[in-house]
This record gives structure tokens, sequence and C-alpha cells, in this order.
């Protein structure tokens, strides 16, 4: 069985784990039907106010 030669130190184990957790995180983004413009899937669409073929939102312009 192998077993390491020495301890890993704190930094290099700190590293390692922080490569992980604070990778960023790659969002999906669909257009919009109504509008055309990107938005968030299965949200309301922040520049028409349109969800589904329906007007959910109130979008002063």
């Amino acid at each position: 069985m192998a077993v390491p030669k020495q301890k890993t130190s704190r930094a290099r184990t700190h590293r390692r784990r922080a490569a992980n957790l604070y990778k960023a995180v790659k969002v999906n983004v669909v257009k919009c039907p109504n509008c055309g413009e990107p938005k968030l899937p299965h949200r309301v669409c922040l520049n028409c106010g349109y969800y589904n073929g329906k007007q959910i939102l109130e979008i002063g312009e």
C-alpha cells in the first residue's frame, strides 16, 4: 500500500480545496421568445415582462 513520505502542508491542502470551492459557476442563459433578450431560464424576462407567453410584469418604458 502506498504511504506518503511527508505530511501534506496546511497551505497545500487549503490550496487544493480552494481550487474547487471558489470555482466560477457557468450560468445558463436563453433567448427570450418574445423580445429576444438574454434571460435566465424559468424566470420572467426583465426586459419585456413575459413568461411562458403571458405578460407577468408591467415594464414601464
